[in-house]
């Protein structure tokens, strides 16, 4: 690791602590020319696949894209952020697990409506009602029947 200080590449580990409950690394190091130290962090460096759309675009992930999706779905709704995160943490996890390069874009969907559908009902339905573009009040009343 290059010194920040003097830009020497030969600096040491003194101090490792796993922080924020596992989910990266930090590190006291010392600089072997300059003698100052500094801090560095860890994180597994993940890529998520990329979202195929239904024209064939390719998109990469974005997480600001999900949230706000999530987020539009669940205005005004009695839903914490806390409760937003995590369920963007098991969309992630997900994702993850598929180990695949690409995913279509309707399978991701589809993960969002199975967290919506139990965090709210009424999000899922708002969620559902324009992400399977409904053609007719028939479909509409169905998707309310299956919430019920």
């Amino acid at each position: 690791m290059k010194c920040p200080f003097c830009a020497h590449l030969d600096t040491t580990v003194i101090e490792t602590r796993v922080a924020e409950e596992g989910e990266f690394v930090r590190r006291r190091r010392q600089c072997s020319a300059c003698d100052k130290r500094f801090t560095t962090y860890e994180k597994p460096d993940v890529s998520f696949p990329s979202i195929v759309k239904k024209d064939g675009r390719r998109n990469e992930y974005e997480r600001h894209k999900l949230q706000g999706s999530l987020n539009l779905a669940l205005r005004k709704r009695p839903v914490s952020t806390e409760q937003i995160d995590s369920a963007i943490e098991r969309i992630e996890e997900k994702l993850l697990l598929l180990g695949q390069r690409e995913i279509a874009s309707h399978r991701l969907g589809e993960l969002v409506m199975r967290e919506l559908k139990k965090l709210d009902k009424v999000a899922y339905v708002r969620f559902a009602s324009v992400y399977r573009s409904f053609e007719d009040i028939d479909e509409f009343k169905t998707l309310v029947d299956e919430v019920r």
